[in-house]
């Protein structure tokens, strides 16, 4: 699996039981299956990303394993770490272009 929040995935709280993560994967297994609803996508930190069987199979999986499960909680929602600014100055025209994106000074 990817780097993809396991919870996120399923889309499931982090205090979900191990039978609600168990039931909410078997549901979108079989939505999924059916082409229904919105279960061909989740939210993520990154944005929106497809959800696929094998992506729910895996996070299914890495919850079910007690140490894997420890981690995801410990990491769920973490967001990307923007790289730091550099000292180059923006391209003519942009000069707020950075900031804007939320990757230059604040």
């Amino acid at each position: 699996m990817t780097d993809d929040d396991p919870f996120a995935v399923l889309g499931v709280a982090v205090t979900a039981t191990t039978r609600e993560i168990e039931r909410e994967a078997q549901k979108l297994l079989a939505m999924l299956a059916l082409g229904v609803g919105d279960a061909g996508t989740y939210p993520s930190a990154a944005g929106p990303r497809p959800r696929t069987a094998d992506a729910v199979r895996a996070a299914a999986a890495q919850l079910r394993d007690p140490r894997q499960r420890l981690l995801a909680e410990l990491t769920a929602g973490a967001q990307p770490t923007p790289p730091p600014p550099t000292a180059v100055e923006p391209a003519r025209g942009w000069p707020d272009a950075l900031r804007r994106t939320g990757w230059g000074p604040r």
